[in-house]
């Protein structure tokens, strides 16, 4: 079975974040480099941290803690393939960083169980000001087999706050989960373009997206949407992947809600729409 389909997951979850994917400035390439912990391998020692400096302005997000967004995802022939749930539980100070917890659980559904059985659940880390991700988790049930990868985020040229295991990227980059929710802040209007970088435990990724509409009509079950119209693309060294290609549609509301994700990927078109969502509570998210 191809790796593709055997992290199907994964790949989806990490698929449908990359089409959210949110930032600011182009990103000059860098391959990242992992410190796994391993029998007889020492991990790096880490130097002392100097005083930190003021805080940065933190980046004002149109999501609350406490949001719930469920989708129903279509995938080939299978209208209800699977689910995905989006939730923000909490904000977390994390090793000195304020950060937003985010989490994804994604489930495959009665009829696509039988090929794949699927329950996996993501949880982002990321940083309340830079929106860099701090820590990505990845919690894989698939095919009757557990995992668990912890991937803790450490800027190239900047001290780790963790002894250990750790990913060295460029700074800015984000995991996918956390590109889901940062693709909300952009305003549009006056950012028709952004380009960001991605690493999901595997695979480094330069992200493009642009505006195609500002006001589209788009009915899902969760109701009828104003939605503004986003394409993405995916790079990889350099080279555009033809193979990968997204279209999402924000709500133009105040929460700028994903309501439908329309995506080519190799393994087959995905169509991803909101069936609820709960707003969270503005009092409890600062």
């Amino acid at each position: 079975m191809k790796a593709r389909e055997k992290y199907l997951g994964a790949i989806v979850v990490g698929a449908l974040a990359l089409a959210l994917l949110g930032g600011v400035g182009a990103w000059v390439a860098l391959a990242p480099i992992a410190f796994a912990q391993a029998p007889g391998h020492k991990v790096p020692k880490t130097r002392a941290l100097a005083p930190a400096p003021a805080a940065p302005p933190e980046v004002a997000m149109p999501f609350r803690i406490g949001e719930k967004l469920d989708y129903r995802i279509a995938w080939a022939t299978f209208s209800d393939a699977a689910t995905l749930e989006l939730n923000v539980p909490e904000r977390r100070d994390l090793l000195g960083w304020q950060t937003w917890h985010l989490q994804a659980a994604f489930h495959t559904g009665r009829t696509v169980r039988t090929l794949f059985a699927i329950d996996d659940q993501f949880d982002s880390y990321t940083d309340t000001a830079s929106l860099e991700s701090r820590q990505f988790e990845m919690y894989l049930n698939e095919l009757g087999k557990k995992q668990t990868n912890i991937l803790r985020f450490v800027a190239r040229g900047l001290p780790a706050r963790t002894p250990g295991p750790f990913v060295i990227v460029a700074p800015g980059t984000r995991d996918p989960l956390g590109t889901l929710f940062a693709l909300r802040a952009v305003d549009w209007q006056h950012m028709p373009q952004v380009i960001a970088p991605v690493y999901d435990g595997h695979d480094l990724y330069e992200m493009h997206a642009h505006i195609e509409a500002l006001s589209d009509s788009i009915q899902v079950d969760a109701g009828t949407f104003k939605a503004s119209r986003i394409s993405i693309t995916v790079f990889q060294n350099g080279k555009q992947d033809p193979a990968i290609q997204f279209t999402i549609w924000f709500a133009n509301d105040a929460a700028r809600t994903p309501v439908q994700v329309v995506a080519t990927l190799p393994f087959g078109n995905l169509k991803v729409e909101l069936t609820a969502a709960k707003q969270g509570d503005a009092a409890t998210s600062r």
